[in-house]
C-alpha cells in the first residue's frame, strides 16, 4: 500500500510516498480504506525526529482518517464492512489502509462528506475532552482559546458558543480574527499588537477555562488572566517546555493547571473519549450548529506541500490529505 514515512528526520521534503506492507486487523480492532486524513502539528513534530509515536504504533504518520471499513478483526460489533467512518489513530492515517481499535471507530455524521470527515476526529476529540470533559466548561462561563484559526481553536470557538459559552481567541491577524468572529468568537485579540491580559481584563472577559497551544511563553499571563476558580488546560509547547509558574497567585484564584497529550492515552480512554464527542458534538455537526472548516485539500502524493502550508500558518482551519 501507499503511506508516508520520514525516513530520516527533517523538512517537508524528509516526508516519503513509499510501498510499505498494508496493515491487518488484530482482535478487537478494524481495517479501514483511508479516503482521507489530515495534518496535524503532531504530525510536523514527528517529522522533525522531535515526537516518537506510542511504543507499537506505526510510525506512518497520521492521527485521524475517514473511509470505508474494509475487514473487522476478531470480536468486533457494531460496524459493517463498507461502512463510512472516521477514525481517532495512535498513527497511520497517511496511508491506503489503517488498522485501528474499533473503540477509535465513529460513524460519519450525517450530511458531512467523506473526505472532510477525515479532518474531525483529532479536533473534536481534542476539543471534547480537554475543554469539557477535563475543564468543565460551562453554559454562561468564558472560554479563551489560543491560535483560534487553527483547526482546533475553529473547533473550540463554535462548540463552546453552541453550549452557550462566551469565547476569546488570539489570533496573528485581522482575517483570521475575522473569521473567528464570524464562527461565533466574542472577544478577539491580536497577539502581535495586543497583550491578551490586557484586553481581556478591560473587557471584563477573564476566562473560566483556558485551552493553550503555547506552553511556556504564555504559562504566566494565562495564569494572571484566569477568572476566579478558572482552569488552564496546555495541549501544546509551540511556546516552549519550561516556565516559572505562580503559585502563589495560583493559590489566590483557586485555579488549576492541566497538561495533557491525547495521543499516547490507553484505548480504553481514547473510546470513552469518542463516545462522549459522538454523543456530544455529532448532532451539533448534523444539525448545522457546528461546521468543519476546511483550509484546503492536497492529495496524499503532494504531503510536502502540506506540511508547508500548515507551517506556514496562513491557513483558517484543517488541512486535508486526499487519498486517491
Amino acid at each position: 500500500m501507499r503511506a508516508v514515512h520520514v525516513p530520516e528526520p527533517g523538512g517537508p521534503d524528509a516526508l516519503v510516498v513509499a510501498d510499505l506492507p498494508a496493515p491487518a486487523p488484530a482482535p478487537g480492532e478494524v481495517l479501514i480504506d483511508v479516503v482521507a486524513s489530515a495534518v496535524n502539528r503532531a504530525d510536523v513534530l514527528q517529522r522533525q525526529g522531535f515526537y516518537d509515536p506510542p511504543a507499537g504504533a506505526t510510525r506512518v504518520l497520521g492521527l485521524e482518517c475517514s473511509g470505508r471499513v474494509a475487514a473487522l478483526g476478531e470480536g468486533v460489533e457494531g460496524l459493517e464492512v463498507g461502512q463510512e467512518v472516521c477514525a481517532l489513530l495512535s498513527g497511520g492515517g497517511y496511508a491506503e489502509q489503517v488498522a485501528v481499535p474499533a473503540g477509535q471507530v465513529a460513524p460519519v455524521p450525517e450530511g458531512i462528506d467523506l473526505v472532510t470527515a477525515g479532518g474531525l476526529m483529532e479536533v473534536f476529540c481534542t476539543v471534547w475532552s480537554n475543554v469539557f470533559m477535563t475543564a468543565g466548561l460551562r453554559e454562561g462561563e468564558t472560554l479563551l482559546v489560543h491560535g483560534g484559526s487553527s483547526g482546533i481553536g475553529t473547533c473550540a470557538i463554535q462548540v463552546a458558543s453552541a453550549l452557550g459559552a462566551r469565547v476569546a481567541v488570539t489570533a496573528g491577524t485581522p482575517e483570521k480574527l475575522e473569521a473567528c468572529r464570524e464562527l461565533g468568537a466574542d472577544v478577539l485579540v491580536n497577539y502581535r499588537e495586543q497583550d491578551f491580559v490586557e484586553v481581556l481584563t478591560e473587557a471584563d472577559a477573564r476566562p473560566d477555562v483556558v485551552l493553550d497551544n503555547m506552553g511556556a511563553k504564555y504559562l504566566d499571563r494565562n495564569v494572571r488572566v484566569l477568572a476566579t476558580g478558572g482552569r488552564l488546560v496546555v495541549i501544546g509547547m509551540q511556546g516552549g517546555t519550561k516556565a516559572e509558574l505562580d503559585l502563589g497567585r495560583l493559590l489566590a484564584k483557586r485555579a488549576s493547571v492541566t497538561a495533557t497529550s491525547l495521543r499516547a492515552r490507553p484505548a480504553e480512554e481514547k473510546a470513552t473519549i469518542v463516545a462522549e464527542t459522538v454523543e456530544h458534538v455529532w448532532p451539533l455537526l448534523e444539525s448545522g450548529a457546528v461546521r468543519p472548516v476546511v483550509h484546503t485539500t492536497i492529495d496524499l502524493e503532494d504531503v510536502q506541500e502540506a506540511h508547508r502550508v500548515l507551517e506556514e500558518s496562513s491557513h483558517v482551519g484543517k488541512v486535508l490529505l486526499r487519498v486517491r
